[in-house]
């Protein structure tokens, strides 16, 4: 009740908690501490009279922070509408913290003259621009902190939570709130379409050939097959165990699930059975008349397609190497296929010869993704880091860049924006994708989930898709210019 009545705002007759002076309306209080409320500043003190001081109104930021957020200290050099501010005299140490941290590495497709322009910007350039920046005495105050004179280099940034409120209908600030109204932020797409039907979380989406279905399969054992026209739900089919993975080739369409693999033909209706699995299946890749499969006991298995009678399927090899289960496979130029696993590890695969050429250690995490982008390699791990893969002279691979995010990764994938510029798409355990440009990662936007997105994939004609935890199947589009 207490909280419905914050949010009422300061005209309200409720608000007293956040406008009262002092002691507040309810009398004297002998305070000789002089201290303020902290929890007067958090917009959450319910005492009245209150033995802490209650000097100023909080501003609107602090009175719509939820409620489950625990009360910080400000600190002298706080990050506050996402652009650095500081408290008088310690400006250097910001502006020394915004540059170093745009030098740090290389970038793959940089010249080395954009380096050498990063180079240049030496320590006492930064102490000059620094300097201009107004200086207040009293440093003592939170209204004493003042805003860093942005440096040309740093991009803007908006708000990066959506409002809890606005989710529920609740939220009364409307345009003034400082928390977003919208599922994504970003230029040149929408949200096209929700596709609610699944009641636990989306292991995998699929688009078969000539088929005019969406396919997405889920934990809650069963596949569902969407009208691309309608959008309604055609088909649902119980298959009596959790779906660990989805994918397609041509109009075949392969679902893991514990100790077995299940493939349909959507044009003729056929369907197999592959057995062989022990445990969940969490990967599957298919090229050519080949079909991967990653299980949860770290082994690989391949089948390969055979037209002598009829379309048979034929256990091709198992491929042992890794210690824990395997969680992504994806297969790249030059006959490789390479493998993600619980065990922090990349190892890459020669599928003619079906042996390990190589084992690429580099995360301190599971690796949660892998993708294949031009000549490079993208792994993104729960160690909350990308690593961007490149062959060296002697054929084996190193890393060129790390990108670093605050969450884990659990999905990457990618395509191209009506630009014909490549995009990545990088979900995180902060329950929202990220949408960056290569080769740069230049930030091109976000999607926001009510619970983490860990199924992404890519459709024909500008659509690209979303599956989360919750089970909604969510539909963007690009937008042509």
């Amino acid at each position: 009740m207490e909280i419905k009545t914050a949010r009422r705002g300061p005209q309200g007759k409720e608000s007293s908690v956040f406008d009262r002076l002092g002691a507040g309306r309810g009398g004297h209080l002998n305070n000789s501490s002089n201290k303020i409320c902290k929890f007067w500043l958090s917009g959450r003190c319910l005492k009245n009279p209150c033995r802490f001081a209650h000097s100023e109104t909080p501003d609107v930021t602090t009175i719509h922070r939820p409620r489950q957020t625990p009360y910080y200290p400000h600190s002298s050099n706080a990050l506050v509408s996402n652009t650095w501010r500081r408290a008088p005299r310690i400006s250097q140490n910001v502006q020394e913290k915004v540059v170093n941290h745009k030098s740090s590495e290389n970038v793959p497709g940089k010249s080395e003259s954009d380096l050498d322009d990063i180079k240049k910007k030496s320590p006492e350039s930064v102490s000059e621009s620094s300097s201009e920046c107004s200086v207040v005495e009293n440093d003592s105050n939170l209204e004493n902190v003042v805003e860093e004179k942005p440096l040309e280099h740093v991009p803007k940034k908006t708000a990066e939570m959506v409002c809890e409120f606005w989710v529920q209908g609740t939220c009364v600030y409307g345009d003034q709130c400082p928390y977003l109204h919208s599922w994504f932020r970003g230029d040149k797409f929408k949200r096209l379409a929700e596709l609610q039907g699944h009641n636990k979380a989306v292991s995998g989406i699929a688009l078969p050939l000539r088929c005019n279905k969406l396919c997405s399969g889920s934990s809650d054992g069963t596949i569902r097959l969407w009208d691309c026209h309608t959008g309604q739900c055609a088909n649902v089919i119980n298959l009596g165990g959790e779906v660990g993975s989805v994918c397609s080739e041509g109009p075949w369409l392969f679902v893991g699930m514990p100790n077995v693999v299940k493939v349909w033909n959507t044009e003729s209706g056929a369907e197999y059975r592959l057995n062989g699995p022990v445990g969940q299946v969490n990967a599957l890749e298919s090229v050519n008349d080949l079909l991967f499969a990653g299980v949860e006991d770290g082994v690989i298995l391949a089948w390969k397609g055979t037209c002598e009678s009829n379309l048979t399927f034929q256990l091709a090899a198992t491929l042992k190497g890794h210690t824990h289960g395997i969680t992504s496979l994806v297969v790249g130029g030059g006959n490789r296929l390479y493998s993600g696993s619980k065990d922090h590890t990349i190892r890459v695969w020669d599928h003619e010869n079906w042996q390990c050429i190589m084992t690429l250690n580099g995360h301190d995490d599971v690796v949660k993704s892998l993708m294949c982008w031009d000549k490079y390699l993208f792994s993104g791990s729960l160690d909350c880091t990308i690593k961007v893969w490149a062959s060296t002279d002697d054929g084996s691979l190193e890393v060129i860049y790390t990108h670093s995010e605050e969450q884990g990764i659990l999905a990457l994938s990618g395509m191209t924006d009506p630009d014909v510029k490549p995009i990545l798409y990088c979900s995180c355990s902060d329950k929202s994708v990220h949408l960056y440009e290569l080769p740069t990662f230049t930030d091109r936007g976000r999607l926001f989930a009510k619970q983490e997105v860990q199924t992404l994939q890519i459709g024909p004609g500008g659509l690209f898709f979303t599956g989360d935890q919750t089970g909604l199947l969510t539909v963007y589009t690009w937008l042509a210019d």
